[in-house]
């Protein structure tokens, strides 16, 4: 491995400050009338530690949704419909999560990807992507609220669904009104229940199976009848929308990079794990829950459904563990929890980066002492109230949409990271920068890169084609693909309305934000940046599922 640290580096390092001096001292935040002081005065704490970012990273993978919406996808798709897209998107994920992971690993910020699309491509992307992001969340926190208010009918319907819904409202921003360390640890052990439970219901799953438990054995009888597809092509194309929405989170990683103690190393063994997890907790999920209830099983979320209850309380209550769905059912209620929790965080996040430059209104880039962008938050959750729509419409259909635009958001998003990579190789290889100083690198780039950007633009176009089909859906149509235009929209609406240009490789900054303990180690023992390997399959075993 090569050794050289160009000048560039070694001038920032012997400052005795590192990086962060420099960035400081071009922002000249000791000038008070220059526009950065402000907005960089109450900066966010970096107090996560590598546990915290490996549960997160897991908690991002392990949502509501997977519980609760993985039943809907079965209903549209059968159980090899399910397999096929949850699969294929999983694979999609991995390859955006290998070319996040070498970005952020080597320039960890708070903006992530947002802040590259901008530094890397075009500050007019960086505009349409921060708020397409943002959307995203807002909308994935408002299925939140409507997945709990669902679930947690299964136990009393006596409390309306909008109060469980205001109930939750403030319980999500107490929590993260905590800070970073406290949402951190409640992270942490929120997401160690999910993994257990899922793993225990594998091991009940495959009982329930075996005629162990429950009136019958099953084996693979729901796949003859009524089939392992339930619309053929049809049903696989409306649930990769769904697989979209679900594995959003998994990209948290490089938010959560810059509130990180030691990216260089937690990023990359969180990112390293992401094929195991998503081969473990979500394929696996699908595989069996297709295994013991059959796709058109009465119970089973949607269009038309007042009421909702997650495929595992299902085939738990089939097999008679009636206690069993009840503990379920609270599982779920954590698992929103969490995901509350994520939704607030990156979606605060996103806007504060927006509102330091100039992007949003300027109010919102506001932090406390805590270090919580407290005004972001609470803008952001004011807008997840949209998910009161469900309180007058049938709860299944509102549930529907919400999932289906924040998937279209989610393929848009993960299709721009693959272009900020892209752009990102260019510029170093522009400035003379060797790919061997990278504390991390993707495989297989460039191929898996382009893969990943070609499957996420077909699947933006492809998610919605059943709206075409006789007869047309005008609604379908909408909710389908209105997330487009709008997004071209604020692009060049912003490109024209600030003149903005596109960057050029040789005048890319891929400098600034980078910290001073990632100059020596990339000159040192790169090692150390892949972590220590484990030995044993125990310990391997530990890494994947909790880090």
């Amino acid at each position: 491995m090569s050794t050289m640290i160009t000048e560039k580096e070694t001038e920032m390092a012997a400052t005795g400050k590192g990086a962060e001096a420099t960035i400081a001292a071009s922002l000249d935040l000791n000038d008070s009338e220059s526009p950065y002081a402000e907005a960089y005065s109450a900066p966010l704490h970096r107090r996560l530690k590598s546990r915290h970012i490996q549960m997160i990273a897991i908690g991002g993978i392990i949502g509501p949704g997977l519980f609760v919406g993985s039943g809907n996808a079965l209903h549209l798709a059968g159980p090899g419909g399910i397999l096929i897209s949850f699969s294929l998107v999983g694979i999609i994920v991995f390859f955006v999560m290998q070319s996040l992971g070498e970005v952020a690993t080597l320039i960890p910020v708070s903006g992530s990807f947002t802040e590259y699309a901008s530094r890397f491509v075009d500050d007019s992307l960086s505009f349409a992507l921060g708020w397409a992001y943002w959307y995203l969340w807002v909308t994935v926190l408002a299925n939140e609220y409507n997945a709990i208010s669902l679930v947690i009918r299964y136990w009393t319907p006596v409390v309306p669904q909008w109060a469980w819904i205001l109930i939750f409202w403030f319980i999500f921003v107490a929590i993260s009104m905590a800070g970073i360390l406290a949402y951190g640890e409640i992270e942490f052990w929120l997401s160690l229940i999910k993994v257990l439970a899922i793993i225990i219901f594998f091991i009940v799953a495959i009982f329930i199976s075996a005629g162990v438990i429950g009136p019958q054995k099953i084996g693979f009888k729901y796949w003859h009848d009524p089939g392992a597809f339930a619309d053929s092509i049809n049903g696989v194309a409306n649930t990769f929308v769904i697989a979209g929405t679900l594995y959003a989170g998994t990209e948290m990683v490089g938010i959560t990079a810059g509130e990180a103690g030691n990216p260089r190393r937690a990023v990359p063994r969180a990112i390293r794990q992401v094929f195991w997890r998503i081969l473990i907790f979500y394929v696996g999920t699908v595989f069996f829950i297709g295994i013991l209830i059959p796709w058109n099983d009465k119970d089973l979320l949607s269009k038309g459904s007042k009421t909702a209850t997650s495929p595992f309380t299902i085939a738990l209550s089939h097999a008679g563990i009636t206690a069993g769905a009840s503990l379920i059912n609270a599982v779920i209620v954590i698992a929103v929890i969490s995901a509350g929790n994520s939704s607030l965080y990156v979606s605060s996040r996103t806007m504060l980066y927006m509102a330091r430059n100039g992007k949003a209104p300027k109010i919102l880039s506001k932090v406390n002492k805590a270090g919580v962008p407290w005004v972001s938050l609470l803008f952001s959750n004011v807008f997840a109230c949209i998910s009161f729509l469900s309180v007058s419409d049938s709860a299944g259909t509102v549930y529907e949409a919400l999932i289906t635009l924040s998937g279209v958001a989610t393929f848009i998003v993960w299709g721009t990271i693959g272009v900020v990579h892209i752009r990102f190789r260019n510029g170093l290889a522009a400035q003379g920068q060797s790919t061997d100083l990278l504390p991390f690198k993707a495989l297989w780039y460039p191929w898996g890169t382009y893969l990943a950007l070609a499957a996420n633009i077909f699947l933006i176009f492809f998610q919605g084609y059943t709206a075409f089909l006789n007869p047309f859906s005008a609604t379908d149509f909408v909710i389908n693909y209105i997330l487009l235009p709008v997004f071209v929209i604020l692009l060049v609406g912003y490109k024209f309305w600030k003149k903005t240009k596109w960057v050029k490789v040789a005048e890319m900054d891929i400098w600034t934000g980078r910290r001073e303990e990632e100059i020596w180690a990339r000159a040192g023992d790169n090692e150390e940046a892949k972590g220590v390997r484990s030995n044993g399959l125990l310990r391997r075993f530990k890494n994947v599922i909790i880090g």
